[in-house]
């Protein structure tokens, strides 16, 4: 059934939305969100483990964000998108319906700051609307 949905992907434009993803967490991470992100997360970027796999946590991150896109490309096949607000709404749709409520449930165990779900949640809502959007203008 899955081959029913990726016989029809644009790859490029699948490829350049996890891109785009990607980017958006380089950005909201290393610039927007950097100072507070590490406080909040108790991390001592003093310590020489701190940065240790950064290279392999961001591929795999790469990897998750792509797979993300895979949904989104099976969605935007079932769903009609007629223009910008379309594919925006639906981008705001899946990550408030999939990817807060995954992030919500892995803090309600490790009762990690509210601040700092607020952070990571807002980027996934951002990252994956922002991949609908450009999936959306690449076709």
């Amino acid at each position: 059934m899955l081959h029913h949905f990726t016989d029809h992907v644009n790859w490029l434009s699948f490829f350049l939305s996890t891109l785009a993803y990607f980017l958006i967490g380089a950005i909201w991470y290393s610039f927007l969100f950097s100072k507070a992100w590490v406080r909040l997360s108790n991390i001592d970027m003093n310590d020489p483990n701190a940065k240790k796999g950064a290279g392999a946590i961001m591929g795999i991150s790469f990897i998750f964000m792509a797979v993300s896109c895979v949904g989104l490309t099976i969605f935007r096949q079932m769903v009609p998108m007629n223009n910008y607000m379309d594919a925006f709404h639906l981008g705001i749709l899946l990550s408030i319906g999939f990817s807060t409520p995954a992030i919500s449930i892995g803090y309600l165990y490790t009762k990690k700051p509210f601040a700092l779900y607020l952070i990571d949640c807002g980027y996934h809502i951002v990252g994956l609307t922002t991949a609908s959007v450009v999936m959306h203008y690449l076709g």
